[in-house]
């Protein structure tokens, strides 16, 4: 019985624009260009240094069909270390980097294999003249690839681990494209031992053992949206030529997205709560391993300092003196945004009891919060007339898991000032 180890990474989207960052300072700016090409060095760096056998990359290496010759010298290089220690690489394409898309690099390493668009094809692991394992995979033709490739695939005769790299959408995840859409029954029905899937930027394993099938995220955060947020890596998998043992994350991103809350209703003045502020970062900073941050934070509580934080522009000065202190902290931390979301004391049940405008109120919101779909469908009846009139460009999408808490905040504000003209 062979052990080995081999690595299961996706989505590394090289050299790609970070969004939803705003201007920031050259310093901040230099650690973001580079972000996700220093993350694949350390994603090879990581496949060396724990000696596997393999590295397996489920698609979308770069983030666009049009890619940029910065960052496929940068992968073929990589590529090159690996084969230079003689750890084999098996690569598919995705929808955001299709092998129609312009390559600048026709050759590639010894050990590199990169699986084409015609039809599910097999590769080898060898160790000593022993089959370690047989790799599948297939690429994306074209960007929109709505057949679901995972029917192609089959278990051969071959002795050793079976794997299966695709980039799909297992189980019609909303939040991303139903690009070769599969259930997990399909990848079960394929007898694979481990799925190494891409596509989904979020980590999950969606089954362990009878086959191990999991997306490991992408390897770099691009933007504050949820599936972006947190410690972003790769897959390192202990394996035998019989089973898969055990399945570990490893982060190898350089700088992360993080959002988080801190209730300052025990705060007396501004000052304290730049103090909460600078805590909440250290804490921030030394759960996440000293890596660099782009931070959010959401200002919450009742009453306290509320009322100084309404007056106009004074998040905006804090923020700018958040951004200025933070220019000596190493790795960057840059201070993304200040968002207050402190309310005016009110009385939930006592204004339920009125049976007032206010109580009608949170009694709409109530229903909404129940009913995803009605909700979704306020939101966008509320906003086409302003998308009709042109400000479409102005007005972002609304994720879904966005509705909820845009209608929470709304609900809030709208009691704050309700309140406060009861009490004027």
């Amino acid at each position: 019985m062979s052990r080995f180890r081999f690595v299961h990474a996706a989505d590394l989207h090289l050299d790609t624009p970070f969004e939803g960052v705003g201007r920031t300072d050259a310093r901040v700016r230099d650690v973001l260009r580079d972000a996700s090409l220093d993350a694949w060095d350390d994603l090879v760096r990581l496949t060396i240094d724990r000696q596997a056998a393999f590295l397996l990359l489920a698609g979308d290496i770069y983030d666009g069909a049009e890619r940029g010759v910065r960052a496929q010298l940068r992968f073929r290089r990589g590529l090159e270390r690996l084969s230079e220690h003689g750890i084999q690489t098996f690569v598919v394409h995705g929808n955001h980097d299709p092998i129609d898309g312009w390559s600048a690099i026709r050759s590639w390493p010894p050990a590199v294999t990169v699986f084409g668009a015609d039809g599910v094809h097999s590769a080898a692991v060898e160790r000593e003249g022993r089959r370690l394992a047989t790799v599948h995979g297939v690429s994306y033709a074209q960007a929109a690839v709505t057949e679901n490739l995972a029917q192609r695939f089959q278990r051969g005769p071959e002795p050793g681990l079976h794997i299966g790299v695709l980039h799909c959408n297992v189980g019609g995840n909303a939040d991303h494209a139903p690009y070769s859409p599969c259930a997990l029954d399909d990848l079960r029905r394929a007898r694979m031992d481990y799925w190494a899937l891409g596509h989904i930027h979020q980590r999950q394993m969606l089954a362990e053992g009878d086959p191990w099938v999991a997306y490991p995220g992408n390897l770099q955060g691009r933007s504050p949206r949820p599936s972006e947020l947190g410690a972003k890596g790769a897959l390192v998998v202990e394996a035998d030529n019989t089973r898969v043992h055990r399945v570990d994350f490893v982060p190898v991103d350089r700088i992360r997205f993080v959002r988080c809350e801190i209730d300052v209703s025990g705060c007396a003045d501004l000052a304290e709560i730049e103090a909460a502020l600078w805590q909440q970062a250290e804490r921030v900073r030394e759960r996440h391993d000293g890596r660099g941050l782009l931070l959010r934070v959401v200002l919450t509580g009742r009453d306290g300092p509320h009322a100084d934080l309404q007056r106009p522009g004074l998040i905006d000065e804090l923020l700018r003196e958040l951004r200025q202190q933070a220019e000596g902290w190493a790795p960057v931390l840059w201070w993304q945004g200040v968002q207050d979301q402190t309310r005016l004391g009110v009385d939930r049940e006592l204004i339920r009891g009125r049976g007032d405008f206010s109580a009608e109120l949170m009694a709409g919101v109530e229903a909404l919060a129940a009913d995803p779909e009605r909700r979704n469908a306020f939101i966008a009846q509320r906003l086409q007339p302003l998308q009709e009139r042109g400000f479409h460009r102005w007005i972002p999408d609304v994720e879904p898991d966005q509705a909820l808490e845009l209608l929470r905040e709304a609900e809030d504000l709208a009691l704050d000032l309700l309140e406060q003209e009861e009490q004027s």
